[in-house]
């Protein structure tokens, strides 16, 4: 069967179908949708591992670089401030300029600051290309949705928004395993390194095999004072949720920085009334099943990464696993997102997202109660129960929240659908680890010198009553050098049991935003504008 789809060969002022701006039949490999698919999940592997492998080579790069306990903390948010920042403005250019070029440009900017990290010998050159890191993963991850919404075919569309959407979550889930083996058995450096050959693997297969695809009604020009706004609106809102632990919930300054935030987005949504070619128009936010699917998608991410923040603490530090070992553990959550994504694509197909998305979020919140029960002596086989739980609920969310963000989208605004599907994940996961940490910090203030009076140990000092309290937030036992080992083993359970009721409260609130989406899930339907895809291709 012939490959048709549509490129952008034609002048403005040809005669064009409807919703593409050229038609020009496939050649071999190229524009074949399942390799196309292949293309941009090897390019989208790369931003999703380093969500969650540089966490493992942390501690390895403070100690190699000297770098203190912020330097270290930079690593991680200097790349998920970029990233939250700028998706939705490189889904714009992706619009704009064609998803393929936007990609391939995203896919060798990461590869190659993935290299210069591990050729970085200060912690400021790090947390500087990380910075890169994260443009430049924005630029591909609305571009690799742009491209599978132009290539497939609307009953196909699902599966391979399922297939994406495995390769992200078993990314995301796999990272803490890779990055062990490779720290323990190579360096911290690797963990980057190996995004260099993964990197030039996915440009070969992009040159090889994408396919530019471009809307007839693809935006000419640029919103430049809209860009500025909603950047520094989102710039606001992600420092405050970042910097809100240290600063405090109830500090000005954290407040000064949510108001200058909502400000910034109502500036915004003045001047995308005004301006000709708007940024966002804000009549995409007028379909109700599109707005639900950005504020699912919200609060998945709120329940998940929130809650998933824990869950390595209390494998780590409180059962004594390895890296290895807790990556290792959280298998059967992996699985489950790797072997129920497709078949979510498959199930919303047939019967719409509705249904889906709720009993993912239903599942997803007993699987957040599940894990408020765990305890310091929770065996395995418990704990696997709960963590396939919940990758059996987040896949049918994750398919099908992004599947009705993008497929309710016009087909010229399929690149800014991406970028807001990807931003509402990380001002979501944002989200959830700054609330649900300020529910553990809360709770284990409250009860931490309690259970230490109770359990017969000295009186702490304010000083020292804070070091303790944000030892124990992760899980530590704030045992001084010498400590006799009776006394330690007292500390020890106090910690772990004080940890263990932050956690468990921190999971309930998860649970009940998660049930809180599930009525939101039931607002979501169909993408209207699905079938203005590709035509018939190679399927």
């Amino acid at each position: 069967m012939t490959s048709q789809t549509t490129i952008d060969k034609a002048g403005p002022g040809d005669a064009t179908p409807p919703g593409a701006s050229g038609t020009t039949p496939g050649k071999g490999l190229r524009g074949h949708p399942w390799f196309t698919l292949v293309t941009v999940a090897v390019g989208v592997m790369m931003v999703a591992l380093d969500g969650t492998i540089v966490a493992i080579a942390n501690p390895a790069i403070a100690k190699d670089l000297g770098a203190t306990f912020a330097e270290v903390q930079w690593i991680t948010n200097a790349y998920f401030l970029a990233l939250a920042v700028s998706l939705i403005t490189a889904g714009k250019l992706g619009d704009r300029f064609g998803h393929r070029q936007t990609f391939l440009i995203g896919v060798v900017g990461f590869a190659a600051a993935s290299g210069a990290i591990g050729l970085s010998d200060s912690i400021a050159l790090v947390i500087i290309f990380r910075v890169f890191q994260g443009l430049f993963g924005a630029l591909l991850m609305p571009a690799a949705l742009g491209l599978l919404r132009a290539t497939f075919p609307a009953e196909k569309l699902n599966m391979a928004i399922g297939i994406w959407g495995m390769v992200i979550g078993a990314s995301t889930a796999g990272g803490p395993i890779l990055g062990g083996v490779l720290v323990e058995h190579v360096s911290w450096q690797s963990v980057f390194f190996i995004n260099v050959p993964v990197g030039v693997l996915a440009v070969a297969l992009g040159a090889w095999i994408l396919l530019d695809h471009r809307a007839k009604n693809a935006p000419r020009s640029f919103d430049l004072l809209g860009i500025a706004l909603l950047s520094g609106a989102m710039f606001c809102l992600v420092w405050a949720l970042i910097k809100a632990p240290e600063w405090g919930w109830g500090a000005g300054s954290t407040w000064g920085f949510v108001f200058a935030s909502v400000a910034g987005f109502a500036a915004f949504a003045v001047w995308e009334t005004k301006v000709k070619e708007p940024l966002i128009p804000l009549a995409l936010f007028r379909s109700v099943p599109l707005s639900a699917g950005v504020v699912l998608m919200v609060l998945m991410a709120i329940a998940f990464m929130g809650g998933l923040f824990f869950v390595t603490f209390y494998l780590q530090n409180v059962h004594g696993m390895s890296p290895v070992d807790a990556g290792l553990h959280l298998l059967p959550l992996t699985g489950m997102m790797i072997v129920g994504s497709p078949l979510a694509g498959v199930m919303i197909t047939k019967v719409g997202p509705r249904i889906p998305l709720a009993g993912g979020m239903v599942f997803t919140a007993l699987a957040m109660y599940g894990m408020s029960t765990l305890e310091t002596d929770t065996g395995s086989g418990v704990m696997s129960l709960w963590f396939a739980l919940l990758g059996f609920g987040l896949a049918p969310v994750m398919v099908g929240a992004t599947e009705v963000i993008v497929g309710n989208a016009p087909l010229e605004l399929s690149g800014v659908a991406g970028g807001l599907q990807q931003a509402a994940m990380q001002v979501g996961g944002s989200l959830g680890t700054a609330v649900l940490g300020a529910v553990m910090a809360s709770k284990v203030d409250s009860d931490l010198e309690g259970n230490w009076a109770k359990a017969g140990l000295p009186p702490l000092t304010p000083e020292q009553a804070g070091q303790a309290s944000e030892a124990v937030q992760v899980g530590v036992a704030p045992v001084a050098e010498g400590t006799p080992a009776a006394i330690a083993a007292k500390i020890t359970d106090v910690a772990h049991d004080t940890f263990i009721s932050g956690m468990s409260l921190a999971s309930l609130v998860a649970a009940g935003v998660a049930a809180v989406a599930v009525l939101v899930a039931f607002l979501t339907k169909r993408g209207a504008n699905a079938e203005a895809g590709a035509g018939v291709g190679h399927i």
